[in-house]
């Protein structure tokens, strides 16, 4: 099969590439949270493009599942998105659920073709019973306990408000609420530094350099979990600005 390659969540590169192009089955892959940068897929203009095109809408939601929507159960939710909008939802058990393992939801055929035909599924060993267990025990768990997301909420709230209050760079100022925020500081050995700095006090901020990224734009990856506390929240806010105040200059 033919593949393309379109530019980060650009509808109009992706209606380009697809152009003229109808022989055989379409199909529209795309992460729903970005891992990098914590960023939202254009999910439901996905889902209306791929309608339109009878394109299949293959979303990956690792990050997003178990932390976005009323239920927990990713962007999807969230943008009250069906089965019919996105046919096909993979998502991983070892974010949010904390085990290992994946999933593929989708329709009857679909997951029976896979089971039968999947070789990277018939010749891999099965998930072990004790993990199966655990991520039912985390997914009954989340939805007993919503407050668990609601906190997670407002704990990436808080970070962003701090942030604007001390004019850290941090990459999405508008409505990217999810647990993942970075921080833009551009040069790759300024990005080390601050990153060690935080090390030194017991703080573990990722700095993430091309070739992961693109060129000048290393960044601090800031990951979020409701075993955070505000607290922690407010010595990471304070650990970063010192940090920049050292090695960096603040975004203004």
């Amino acid at each position: 099969a033919a593949h393309y390659r379109y530019r980060h969540k650009d509808l109009q590169h992706l209606a380009a590439l697809l152009a003229g192009r109808r022989k055989g089955q379409q199909m529209i892959v795309t992460d729903a949270v970005f891992s990098m940068d914590g960023d939202c897929a254009p999910l439901a203009a996905l889902a209306a493009y791929a309608a339109a095109q009878d394109a299949i809408l293959i979303g990956d939601d690792a990050h997003g599942f178990g932390v976005l929507g009323e239920h927990g159960a990713g962007l999807a939710e969230k943008l009250q998105l069906d089965q019919q909008a996105l046919p096909v939802l993979i998502a991983t058990l070892g974010k949010a659920y904390g085990v290992q393992g994946a999933f593929v939801a989708g329709s009857e055929a679909l997951i029976e073709t896979l089971l039968q035909t999947a070789r990277q599924y018939i010749y891999t060993t099965a998930m072990p019973p004790a993990s199966a267990a655990a991520v039912l025990a985390g997914l009954e768990l989340n939805l007993r306990e919503p407050q668990r997301r609601q906190h997670l909420q407002s704990l990436v709230q808080h970070f962003k408000r701090g942030c604007q209050s001390l004019g850290l760079p941090l990459l999405h100022n508008d409505g990217e609420d999810t647990p993942i925020q970075p921080l833009l500081v551009g040069d790759n050995v300024t990005a080390l530094r601050i990153a060690q700095e935080l090390r030194r006090r017991n703080i573990l901020a990722v700095a993430i350099r091309p070739p992961t990224v693109p060129r000048g734009t290393a960044r601090l990856r800031i990951s979020f979990s409701a075993a955070h506390s505000i607290e922690q929240v407010d010595r990471l806010l304070d650990a970063l600005a010192q940090g920049f105040a050292l090695f960096a200059e603040p975004a203004a």
